[in-house]
């Protein structure tokens, strides 16, 4: 019980700084006086007030954090949290009921992007902005984020870090302080952010709706203030900004930072899955642009170019925009982008899937069986660039890709069991373990998940969660073995 009270201590201090994140939209609503003023107020209140309960009723356990004591604190905040985060809009909405609710700020949190929400552009503006800042701030990692402070709170940070940063390779370090580190991160992610929401004031957005885009496109999760999305612009200008920001922000943040801090754009040569990434989606545009004007979806190619380029970047970055409904597309196109959104973006990213470090790890060990068949005896090692994957690397990845597959098929089994069809329960299956956000079917893009009856919202719900702590994070709370001393 120990462990647990000391990482209860550590918690009740995020829920406290997770509160203070309120203000913002708080101001917003106090400048625009948009009605939603109260219920940040009472959210703060209340946020703020159980965060210091659970610090001051733990205090006498606070200690060091063990590698354990990491995973648990992962798992707690990425569950506790939005509970916080539900709150404005459960006082706002009182159409919402705690599931629908938690559902909403699971996916902020987990920058997954998927909606219950309808009627967006007649919420108040502070509103919309909550939802795109807790985009924002899961989009990196609050953890990461708490990395960067919990020195001053006496907590180290290299356990939490470990436990949080996305992909195979999670002991590469960046600086020799962790702290170092998650500012580093933290400082190319507020950057970029900035970066795009001058970028998007210049194509055409109000700077309100710049501000709450760039959250929303740096951090690969698809809510917006409009529910035509990107249709409500109809803008190729803003549409080309948003497809250049999401593939930035599709690429590792440990390559910018080192890219920014060398002042060298070769780190991005010599990233084993910036090449891939990029020429993956190449394809993908053109050859896809090139099928919808063939299938006579568009008649001209620019029109069906335009269209495919942002969809396809949009999903397979797992952003979640849309600027038309291409679950009407002939079905292969929208089939092969759930296909894309499983694995293309880059580990240490803000995109869900495997990452393509691990879809290369796994193209390697296929490529050397196939040799291993013909040649017995031979000796081929697995490389990713000029580096050799150690065969514990490769084991973990197949173990991850299992539990990937099982559990997307196990969501779309229960899913389908509590009612949705076929076509919904995969793809919403894959869209909330992928943190991709829209479907297909009555989950498409042009839809919400309000249909979703209570059981199914809390499976999808889990299902996001497991996809964005990577499975295992959360798993392994649940052995016994994790229990024992």
């Amino acid at each position: 019980m120990n462990r647990l009270f000391a990482v209860l201590n550590v918690l009740g201090k995020m829920i406290l700084i997770f509160g203070l994140t309120m203000i913002i939209p708080l101001g917003l609503a106090e400048w625009n006086d948009d009605g939603a003023k109260v219920v940040f107020e009472e959210s703060i209140v209340i946020t703020i007030c159980c965060g210091f309960i659970v610090w001051l009723m733990t205090l006498r356990y606070k200690r060091e954090l063990q590698t354990k004591d990491g995973f648990l604190l992962v798992v707690m905040v990425w569950s506790v949290l939005p509970i916080f985060a539900m709150l404005p809009l459960l006082f706002y909405l009182p159409e919402l009921n705690v599931s629908m609710a938690y559902f909403e700020a699971v996916s902020g949190l987990t920058a997954t992007g998927g909606t219950v929400l309808s009627g967006l552009d007649a919420l108040p503006p502070s509103i919309n902005l909550w939802r795109g800042e807790i985009i924002w701030l899961g989009g990196m990692g609050l953890i990461v984020l708490a990395v960067a402070i919990l020195p001053l709170l006496g907590v180290g940070g290299r356990q939490l870090l470990n436990a949080e940063i996305p992909g195979p390779m999670k002991e590469t370090k960046l600086t020799p302080r962790i702290a170092e580190t998650a500012k580093g991160l933290w400082s190319i992610y507020a950057s970029l952010t900035l970066l795009c929401a001058i970028a998007y004031r210049w194509a055409g957005m109000s700077w309100f709706d710049a501000i709450m885009h760039a959250f929303t496109t740096l951090g690969l999760g698809g809510f917006s203030s409009h529910d035509a999305s990107y249709g409500y612009w109809d803008s190729p200008l803003i549409e080309s900004v948003a497809v250049v920001f999401m593939l930035i922000a599709g690429i590792n943040f440990a390559t910018h930072f080192l890219a920014w801090r060398a002042k060298s754009l070769s780190f991005y040569r010599y990233d084993s899955e910036v090449g891939w990434y990029l020429v993956i989606l190449l394809i993908s545009c053109v050859g896809l642009a090139f099928y919808l004007w063939f299938a006579e979806v568009y008649s001209d190619p620019l029109t069906a170019l335009r269209y495919a380029v942002f969809n396809i970047v949009s999903v397979a970055t797992t952003t979640g925009y849309s600027n038309t409904d291409y679950s009407v597309w002939p079905v292969f196109v929208p089939l092969w982008m759930l296909f894309l959104s499983g694995f293309c973006t880059s580990s240490g990213s803000t995109g869900g899937g495997i990452k393509m470090i691990r879809a290369r790890i796994l193209y390697q060990q296929v490529y050397r069986e196939m040799i291993i068949m013909m040649h017995p005896s031979a000796i081929i090692p697995a490389k990713v660039g000029k580096n050799v994957v150690a065969n514990r690397v490769i084991l973990a990845v197949l173990v991850f890709l299992f539990v990937y597959s099982v559990s997307i098929a196990l969501v779309a089994l229960g899913l389908t069991l509590s009612g949705l069809n076929v076509i919904t329960a995969f793809s919403a299956a894959i869209a909330c373990i992928n943190n991709l956000g829209p479907g297909l079917g009555e989950i498409g893009p042009s839809n919400t998940y309000a249909l979703l009856n209570d059981f199914q919202t809390w499976m999808c719900s889990f299902a996001m969660l497991l996809g964005r702590l990577e499975f295992f994070t959360v798993l392994v709370i649940f052995t016994p073995a994790f229990w024992r001393k």
